[in-house]
């Protein structure tokens, strides 16, 4: 394949920035001690250190917002002593359902608050009016949340500059967790949208979230309950891990920035610990959906995989936005690479989905946080595949290797967006991907390219490179991060 000389001049004006940014965050990890976080031996699966892979619980992929808000309403009726929430941001007049009976959150919550305590934490906004929401915004919606109730709501402002407290909790009675990327809110979009996206007033959502029980739940409340200290000086109860509820073993892994907490001053790097073992281990297909891809790590680690695959059968499948609410130029620069490392061997394709109802075609926003690999291992959160999520922000996700469940939930995800039947795309990953998934891809791109109707709800990304024009999000992370 043919390079021109100005695609080069972007490679290499990409590559520097990359290697720049890696060799900054390799510094910085080795100053808080964290060094094994990046770069951690290929012994297991699992991530060191604590906390450590619980058993005995249960784990529910819940995907789109339709199924997992309903769930999330379920707990909240049921709870008897607390119920715990930690956001991005929330928005008062959200609906968790939306029938007859439906209730704004600050009335749900504000009910619920006459006979459980109800907590809830969030990221206090930008401290400029550059970014949405920011502080004065999130002091309205405080304000809103707790009017004329005994809801707690605490605004955390604990963190780096330019970043945020990204987690999207839900923990009832100290039993219940839901952890996952949907944020109860409509602030960008409505959250609430069915598996089969038809076109709404509103943007489209794809996205998912996690409803565990079990010892790990006590991992997830710990986490919380330690961030509302340092917020508020209130100290919670030490959360009892939960009895057995379930056979499944379970890791609750984070990104917590160093020098925010006092109760963990080296910070803590473990969804990027994951994901690295993880990919190094692929060997046989990876499939991520994230709202963004231009972390270097985790491009580098697809890179070296599509260069020297493990096998003649292995593929990566990434599911992205068409338009990121922002970092779009790093994205489709990462992509391009993703081609270039490829080189024509057809393994790597980079897809989107659409709201569709006829011939009716609207962007739908994907949002969710999805790692699967060789459906040996899963991890489902609220962490992107950027220096955000995996240095920066605070995040939570939650880890699987049981091959049922890792390779249910990629069964059912195909079945969605290929819309296909489960048995349709139960066959081998690669076969499934080389007579589905890029002949639909590429055929729906080129009938957008001609102008026609959209008949399915997949299609193709284009990788192309504007990196050289628009370096802001690379050499954000880069100046901001330090």
């Amino acid at each position: 394949m043919r390079i021109s000389p100005a695609e080069r001049v972007d490679s290499w004006v990409g590559q520097t920035v990359d290697l720049a940014i890696g060799a900054h965050h390799r510094r910085r990890l080795r100053r808080c001690g964290r060094l094994e976080q990046l770069d951690p031996p290929s012994d297991s699966l699992w991530a060191g250190g604590d906390p450590p892979p619980r058993k005995g619980n249960t784990f529910d992929v819940v995907i789109d917002g339709e199924q997992a808000l309903q769930r999330i309403a379920e707990a909240l009726a049921g709870a008897r002593s607390s119920i715990h929430i930690a956001g991005w941001h929330i928005t008062p007049e959200f609906g968790l359902t939306r029938d007859k009976q439906a209730s704004r959150l600050r009335d749900l919550l504000g009910d619920l608050a006459e006979r459980v305590d109800v907590r809830v934490l969030l990221w206090g906004g930008s401290p400029l009016p550059l970014f949405t929401p920011d502080r004065s915004g999130v002091r309205e919606t405080r304000d809103e949340l707790v009017r004329g109730s005994r809801v707690r709501c605490a605004l955390d402002t604990h963190e780096r500059p330019m970043h945020c407290h990204h987690e999207k909790l839900v923990i009832v009675d100290g039993q219940v967790a839901f952890v996952g990327g949907i944020d109860l809110t409509s602030l960008g979009g409505d959250r609430y949208d069915s598996s089969d996206h038809p076109m709404r007033s509103r943007l489209g959502w794809h996205d998912a979230a996690s409803r565990l029980s079990g010892p790990a739940v006590a991992d997830v409340a710990r986490h919380f309950a330690c961030r509302w200290r340092e917020t508020t000086g209130e100290r919670l109860e030490e959360p009892r891990p939960p009895a057995a509820a379930g056979g499944l073993e379970l890791q609750v892994v984070r990104t917590v920035p160093e020098k925010i907490y006092g109760f963990l001053p080296r910070g803590d790097f473990r969804i990027l610990e994951a994901y690295t073992r993880a990919l190094r281990s692929a060997r046989d297909f990876v499939y991520l959906e994230s709202q963004f891809l231009w972390s270097p790590q985790v491009v580098n680690l697809l890179a070296r995989k599509l260069c020297d695959p493990p096998n003649e059968h292995f593929r990566v499948v990434v599911l992205l936005p068409a338009k990121p609410n922002n970092g779009a130029d790093d994205t489709r620069g990462q992509l391009a690479a993703l081609l270039r490392a490829d080189a024509g061997a057809g393994r790597f394709l980079a897809a989107t989905i659409s709201a569709r109802t006829g011939e009716l075609s609207a962007p739908l926003y994907v949002h969710a946080k999805i790692g699967i690999v060789d459906d040996d291992w899963l991890t489902l959160g609220s962490a992107n595949l950027n220096e955000h999520s995996l240095f920066n922000d605070t995040e939570m996700n939650i880890v699987s290797c049981d091959r049922a469940v890792v390779q249910g939930t990629r069964l059912r995800l195909w079945s969605e967006h290929l819309e296909r039947s489960i048995d349709d795309v139960s066959g081998e990953p690669a076969e499934v991907v080389d007579s589905l998934w890029r002949p639909i891809a590429e055929e729906q791109r080129e009938r957008l390219d001609r102008g026609e109707p959209l008949t399915h709800r997949l299609r193709e990304l284009p990788g192309i490179s504007r990196r050289s024009m628009a370096l802001r999000g690379p050499l954000d992370s880069l100046i901001v991060d330090g």
